[in-house]
């Protein structure tokens, strides 16, 4: 079923984003054995017994598990999770994935999307041979890259003049006067259960970390990752959570205190009112987290450090870097913790130099 974060108010599990009270929703399942439930696949398939969708609507294409590469920085364990190495070069896979499952489950032939790239491509990328027709809003501002590999996909595009937030309240608008289902990832309750699978990976390939670095503008990433540990938590799995840290670009931070210097090569992140804001906030509540700003100058160092070591990932993913090695310098993470850093997008997708 869905409920409310906001009431507590449950629904039917179709497709549906809000809350009759205007809050957000998630799925809630109770699930009891997690090896006992895993599939033998080597792809997302896997977690199938996890996911809100049945077996006669898997989506054509499918997420695949990524690699994680273990490095050793100033003591610390860094456990790099590469989910750049999606099949359209970002996270977004996973929640893409789930979606367009319920979609088709539902019979949705014809949605809206608003994004700064990469969910627009990863929809765009699933959309295609599940039949389903994608008006994708972006900025006028969005990489060039993406914008072009978008046009091949055969997304009808539709380019609005300003920032996330208003490409977000355009596609709204769209989607209410064409008579559209609008399926925003910020709202979706089936795209953080594909973002989740990231937790039930990592628990697989390394265990349980101590921290939980995430790249937060809307928070599709950071709530799955609290999700899909709670899950594990509720199962018996592990007995506590990780420390969950919300890595945010300066300027637009909603969870740490707002800069006037905006970091706008984490394009990804840049989104000062994220819907799910009270959520987030109540996970680092939960795990005595705490949230970290990145400026651009800071960026640009990581992004580099992080091409050196052959991790060639876009902008956003290397905030999550600088702010280990903040955390480090302040003594906030002590040596010998091991610490989860996604690393969400592939750099391959950049036309222009950085």
């Amino acid at each position: 079923m869905l409920r409310c974060t906001r009431c507590g108010k449950t629904y039917p599990e179709s497709f549906r984003l809000k809350c009759d009270c205007g809050g957000t929703l998630l799925v809630e399942r109770e699930h009891y054995d997690f090896f006992g439930s895993l599939l033998n696949y080597l792809d997302m398939r896997r977690y199938l017994n996890f996911l809100p969708i049945g077996g006669n609507y898997i989506p054509p294409a499918v997420p695949a598990i990524t690699p994680t590469v273990p490095l050793d920085i100033n003591g610390v364990l860094a456990i790099f999770k590469l989910d750049y190495l999606q099949p359209s070069g970002s996270f977004k896979d996973r929640g893409t994935f789930v979606t367009v499952g319920k979609l088709m489950e539902e019979g949705i032939g014809e949605v809206v999307l608003d994004s700064s790239g990469n969910a627009a491509l990863s929809f765009a990328l699933y959309s295609l041979p599940a039949g389903i027709k994608a008006h994708i809003f972006v900025s006028y501002d969005a990489m060039p890259g993406k914008v072009s590999l978008l046009q091949r996909l055969g997304a009808v595009l539709h380019f609005v003049d300003g920032d996330r937030m208003t490409v977000h309240g355009k596609a709204e608008e769209f989607a209410k006067r064409e008579g559209l289902t609008y399926v925003s990832h910020w709202l979706n309750p089936y795209f953080i259960e594909g973002t989740k699978t990231v937790a039930f990976e990592v628990y697989e390939q390394v265990g349980l970390p101590d921290y939980v670095l995430v790249p937060t503008g809307s928070g599709t990433l950071f709530l799955g990752l609290w999700k899909g540990f709670k899950e594990l938590e509720e199962m018996g799995e592990i007995s506590k959570l990780p420390v969950f840290v919300a890595v945010q670009a300066s300027g637009y931070e909603s969870l740490c205190e707002r800069s006037t210097v905006k970091n706008n090569l984490a394009d990804g992140i840049a989104i000062p009112n994220p819907p799910r804001l009270e959520e987030m906030r109540r996970v680092l509540e939960e795990t005595n987290g705490l949230c970290v700003s990145v400026d651009e100058i800071e960026t640009k160092g990581a992004l580099s450090w992080l091409k050196r070591m052959g991790l060639l990932v876009e902008p956003t993913s290397a905030v999550v870097l600088s702010a280990l090695w903040k955390l480090i310098e302040t003594g906030e993470i002590p040596n010998g913790s091991k610490v989860l850093l996604p690393l969400t997008g592939s750099g391959l997708k950049l036309t222009e130099g950085i």
